[in-house]
């Protein structure tokens, strides 16, 4: 890394960022004097100019050894840091890490991995990848990574160290439970599947579930076809469409997998740069055939932007329902800009408005980034704007559909069948419905049952030798006979925490949420037996905002009906 690196990255994120934003177009600055009486930047060049001297004055006169990369990488992102929380710079392994995150697959060993109190174990091996053929399981304690102590490593260093090109190797030293000795594994790295759809099957006779979950990749449309043509095969009448914690993705998959419930040539989001250069770009539902069946969409406060759009264009237009929590409020539209020597960056470029004109952005201009980040609808208590109305009706949506106003609210907007909402804060469900709650018991609960399934699934509780794990089973679907958590499996666990004093958890703490605690470790046992799908769907059985959301199914319907009839009528 050089000056000369410096100069060229920093002259490609200041045409980005401060000459006019779009490529193939430049701007001049407008002359401009502060109340200080000094005169500010009136072009470019001057920028480039003031950058330079910087540069030169630092390479020439600093004291001490220089970091070239990291001053750049400091650099660039201090510049994108005074614009909007969402453009940012991506060192090399970041930019290639978001890169492989849009082509739906990257290179590694095909494992998912999740942090425990004294480690990262794996939760489940992928079907078909390097780790699920040669057998790494549920419970394996990860201790090293080619060599290197990896026990007090975060479940993010493990993952980086684990990707890397394809063929070539990695070693992985495990503890596993019933093993006298560690294991080691030399596996060649593969692509690995980076699906959209994370989790797809008949939740009830005729109620689809569709786990949309994992982004929006290249694939993310076609993955949702073949997910409704094959639960429509298997007698599917209505669906719930689960967008929970997609953080978004690509534009044209949101356009595309909304174009799957709307007719053709409906509004599905509108994109506005800067008003001076640039009129509204609309994209519009390319659907021939698009599903009728009743819909309810689940959100909460981590689905975010492409996944936004879609529910922002299924309420705008009556199409379905939409259930759980306020999403997160990203609107905001990112051009990804690569940089010399394979760096890139993200920047904003527009914003993202549903159909009938609500933008999608929460307020950033106060606050620090942590706020924005983590304590959105913190303000619940403010009051909504004058002749809005205040509360929700639950139980009959079709009677008052329109959610809360957020405490940010935008202008009162007016869509189909009459329905109002606000813009500026995300998208506000129909019917709110809070997440499964937990606290510090149920977090302690939660490791204490995944330790002892460890144990149990390597068949080394005594009495329950049945429930060791062989194999795991993938593709299949737990029945209640599988694996039961019986009475004997509960006074095992009992049992266990009365030895496991690193849980902090008393027998008398276990049965005050034991409802909670045979949940979990019905969980557990099936993501041993079955892979990680399997265990999700054991968590959606009992998931509040799932169950609310098959109430609404009914009411999505009469919805959508009204909305067509209006239509027809019009």
């Amino acid at each position: 890394m050089t000056r000369r690196f410096i100069i060229i990255a920093c002259a490609l994120i200041l045409i980005a960022a401060v000459v006019g934003g779009t490529i193939g177009r430049s701007r001049r600055f407008r002359h401009s004097v502060p109340a200080s009486g000094a005169t500010s930047y009136t072009e470019a060049d001057d920028i480039e100019k003031d950058y330079n001297e910087a540069v030169s004055a630092i390479s020439m006169s600093y004291a001490g050894d220089i970091d070239y990369e990291k001053a750049t990488q400091a650099a660039i992102q201090g510049m994108l840091s005074t614009l909007d929380p969402h453009s940012m710079y991506f060192p090399y392994n970041e930019f290639k890490k978001l890169k492989e995150d849009q082509d739906s697959r990257f290179y590694g060993i095909g494992v998912t991995i999740v942090q425990h109190r004294d480690g990262v174990y794996i939760q489940s091996a992928v079907e078909g990848t390097p780790a699920g053929r040669l057998g790494l399981r549920y419970g394996d304690r990860i201790l090293e990574v080619d060599g290197k102590d990896a026990r007090d490593w975060s479940s993010e260093q493990v993952s980086k160290k684990v990707r890397g090109g394809k063929g070539e190797p990695v070693t992985i030293k495990v503890d596993r439970a019933g093993s006298e000795a560690p294991l080691n594994f030399t596996i060649i790295r593969d692509s690995v599947p980076l699906p959209s759809i994370r989790n797809a099957y008949m939740l009830r006779p005729g109620t689809g579930y569709v786990g949309l979950t994992g982004g929006f990749q290249s694939t993310s449309d076609e993955e949702l076809r073949d997910a409704l043509d094959k639960l429509k095969s298997q007698g599917m009448r209505q669906v719930i469409l689960d967008m929970r914690g997609n953080p978004g993705g690509l534009l044209n998959q949101a356009i595309d997998v909304a174009s799957e419930f709307l007719p053709r040539g409906q509004v599905v989001v509108s994109v506005k740069g800067r008003t001076e250069y640039s009129d509204p770009i609309v994209y519009k539902s390319s659907g021939s055939d698009p599903e009728d069946v009743p819909l309810v969409i689940l959100i909460n406060r981590g689905t975010a932007s492409a996944s936004e759009i879609v529910a922002g264009a299924i309420q705008d237009h009556g199409r379905g329902l939409i259930v759980g929590e306020t999403s997160f409020g990203k609107g905001l539209v990112q051009h990804v800009f690569q940089l010399p020597f394979n760096t890139g960056l993200t920047l904003t470029t527009a914003r993202y408005y549903t159909p009938y004109g609500r933008s999608l952005q929460r307020d950033y201009s106060s606050g620090s980034l942590y706020d924005y980040y983590t304590r959105h609808d913190t303000d619940e208590t403010k009051p909504a704007p004058s002749g809005s109305p205040t509360t929700r009706n639950i139980d009959s949506p079709l009677a008052q559909a329109s959610p809360t106003p957020h405490p940010q609210s935008g202008p009162a907007v007016k869509t189909a069948a009459g329905r109002v909402f606000y813009g500026g804060g995300g998208i506000t469900p129909d019917i709110d419905v809070k997440p499964l709650a937990f606290s510090p018991l149920r977090n302690r609960i939660a490791e204490a049952a995944f330790q002892f399934t460890r144990q149990l699934a390597a068949g080394l509780v005594p009495g329950l030798e049945s429930y060791k794990v062989e194999k795991v089973q993938y593709g299949r679907n737990a029945k209640p006979g599988d694996y039961p958590i019986t009475d004997r499996v509960v006074e095992a666990f009992r049992s266990f925490v009365r030895t496991d004093t690193a849980s902090q958890l008393t027998p008398a703490q276990l049965d005050e949420d034991l409802d909670f605690a045979k949940l979990r470790l019905r969980e557990e046992i099936i993501t041993a037996a079955f892979s990680n799908d399997a265990g999700a769907r054991i968590l959606l059985d009992s998931d509040p905002q799932v169950l609310r959301a098959l109430e609404a199914l009914p009411d999505a319907k009469r919805l959508a009906e009204s909305v067509r009839d209006e239509t027809s009528r019009g």
